[in-house]
């Protein structure tokens, strides 16, 4: 019997080694004990019995305990499969998902050369478009004012210059270029110049002069015969008391005589020896000599217009009555016109053109 319970033990025990050690305990206490009476072993008995029922349950609760942890190690096994799965998939997209954007980083990095190649040839272009722009006004402002500056030389007039320079300068303004702020300076400078300047009135010199060729003919040569004034009355006052016929006959006389001697004092020695003839070509070279100045002066030929002014003065102080009125009028005219030749002389836009050739120069 005490081997059946050794042989079982283990058995129903499943191996657990201290639920048996009570067992073997009291086998071993069987075995060293005497043979008591048949009361006593079928309460050991009974007592071993329930003692491995009690190892049984609890090894069946141990068992069963086991087993859930088992399944749920399982459990947990399968979930982490899957999620190790699920991670491998995630990972998978994700490296897919990393040279997919590798690619476009690829792209875009081709496409921002691109653009930026395309800005700097955007920006070259509009630099060379500036430049361009910037020589093509630089050029038409130029012109302008070189023609403008013609137009007064034609003119005698500074009104085309001051347009021309305003003109300039409200283009320059407009462009807002800094590279030409030196040409605006220089433009504002000249304007200032040309309105300060004095500038003869041409159409006025004009008119003088076509006052004085008319008046040509009106002049009295130093030569000439002046008509008897006072003397004739006189002797007419004092022939009152003879008769009509007598009187007449005796003031013929007295004229014919007067006209026979004349007593002048002139001081150029040519002007007495004019005859009538060299008297009419006096007259025309001296017109000739004023329309040679108007023209000089329409022309622009200033030194030549002074030139026969001078010659047109010196023949009138020369072969012309200095008493008489109408020569003391062309006189006052001439010099008037003389005076005024000397101021003509037009402004120029030199320190404009100065800038202007430096901005072309691109300096």
């Amino acid at each position: 019997m005490n081997a059946d319970l050794n042989a079982e033990t283990p058995e129903h025990s499943g191996g657990d080694a201290p639920l048996a050690e009570p067992a073997l305990s009291a086998a071993a206490s069987v075995q060293a004990v005497p043979a008591a009476p048949k009361s006593v072993s079928r309460g050991l008995i009974l007592s071993l019995g329930a003692v491995a029922v009690a190892a049984l349950l609890v090894s069946g609760l141990l068992w069963q305990k086991l087993s859930s942890i088992q399944e749920l190690l399982a459990r947990q096994s399968a979930d982490t499969g899957v999620q190790s799965v699920e991670a491998r998939a995630t990972a998978k997209q994700a490296q897919e998902l990393a040279r997919e954007t590798a690619a476009r980083v690829a792209v875009f990095d081709a496409r921002l050369s691109e653009a930026t190649l395309q800005r700097t040839q955007l920006e070259e272009l509009m630099q060379s478009l500036s430049r361009s722009r910037d020589e093509n006004l630089v050029v038409d402002i130029e012109s302008a004012l070189r023609l403008a500056q013609q137009q007064a030389q034609l003119t005698g007039s500074v009104e085309p210059l001051l347009a021309a320079l305003k003109s300039a300068d409200q283009r320059v303004v407009r462009a807002a270029q800094p590279r030409l702020t030196p040409l605006q300076r220089a433009i504002a400078r000249d304007i200032d110049r040309i309105k300060s300047a004095a500038v003869s009135d041409t159409p006025g010199l004009l008119v003088k002069l076509d006052e004085l060729v008319h008046l040509a003919d009106e002049l009295v040569l130093a030569n000439a015969v002046a008509p008897a004034t006072g003397g004739g009355l006189v002797k007419r006052q004092s022939l009152e008391s003879l008769p009509i016929w007598w009187q007449r006959s005796l003031q013929l006389v007295f004229d014919e005589a007067r006209s026979l001697v004349r007593v002048s004092r002139i001081e150029q020695p040519e002007a007495a020896l004019l005859s009538p003839e060299q008297s009419f070509f006096l007259r025309e070279n001296f017109k000739l000599k004023l329309l040679n100045a108007r023209l000089g002066l329409l022309a622009r030929q200033l030194e030549s217009s002074r030139a026969d002014l001078a010659a047109a003065s010196m023949s009138l102080n020369k072969y012309f009555d200095a008493t008489s009125r109408k020569t003391q009028n062309a006189a006052t005219l001439l010099q008037q016109v003389q005076a005024q030749m000397k101021t003509l002389q037009l402004p120029r836009v030199d320190e404009t053109l100065a800038a202007l050739a430096t901005a072309a120069a691109g300096r």
